[in-house]
């Protein structure tokens, strides 16, 4: 039980624990980091895995040498892109029986309708935009198969969302990560770029909450 806890740890902290999972895993490392980006991008269940934090993290490792930055990129942008067309096309095929149920314990509806508002505002951009907040991120492409959004227009916004999100995050903790100050405050790091990360979200969710109160 100890192990399963800690295994779980890991996989929801990876950011944190990057480190210590390159030294036991060496470069099956790669395979794991595909795994949580696709599965923070592709399932709608688990928009609690870290994303903007962990590219950063990745990015300041390859800085270091313990990955190759060429084959990182690769391999985290096919992730992230991939993800997003799984989650669209499970918009597509489970979409409207889910929206028809006035429960669901595995989908939070308040997230599909904050990202359905997103939608109403940008419009397909929000495929873009969406990639840089977390919750709406791992909703954006799911509410896009909802709508029927054509493959072709939501796959042009998929890759061009997906490499800008792990270009800006995971190069700039190639850039920067490894600068003596972040290194000794690394873990303060982290949490400001989830706070950061998750700053638009609070935002929309503050405005939700004010436009939605009666009035006197």
């Amino acid at each position: 039980m100890e192990y399963i806890t800690h295994f779980l740890d890991l996989f929801l902290h990876l950011d944190k624990y990057l480190s210590e999972v390159i030294q036991s895993y060496g470069y099956v490392t790669y395979l794991i980091l595909f795994v949580i980006i696709f599965c923070e991008t592709g399932l709608v269940v688990l928009p609690f895995l870290p994303g903007d934090s962990l590219l950063f993290a990745a990015g300041a490792f390859a800085a270091k040498g313990d990955f190759n930055i060429g084959l990182l990129f690769l391999i985290l942008a096919v992730a992230a892109v991939l993800g997003d067309t799984v989650n669209y096309e499970i918009g597509r095929f489970f979409g409207p029986k889910i929206e028809k149920q006035e429960h669901n314990r595995f989908l939070n509806k308040e997230h599909v309708q904050r990202t359905h508002e997103f939608y109403e505002k940008y419009g397909a951009k929000t495929i873009i935009i969406a990639r840089f907040i977390p919750i709406i991120r791992t909703f954006a492409p799911f509410v896009a198969g909802i709508g029927a959004m054509s493959y072709k227009k939501f796959l042009s916004y998929n890759v061009i969302g997906g490499l800008g999100w792990i270009t800006l995050c995971m190069m700039g903790g190639y850039f920067f990560g490894n600068i003596e100050i972040v290194k000794k405050n690394f873990t303060l790091v982290i949490l400001g770029i989830i706070f950061v990360s998750i700053l638009p979200a609070i935002i929309e969710y503050l405005r939700y909450k004010l436009s939605s109160k009666p009035i006197k």
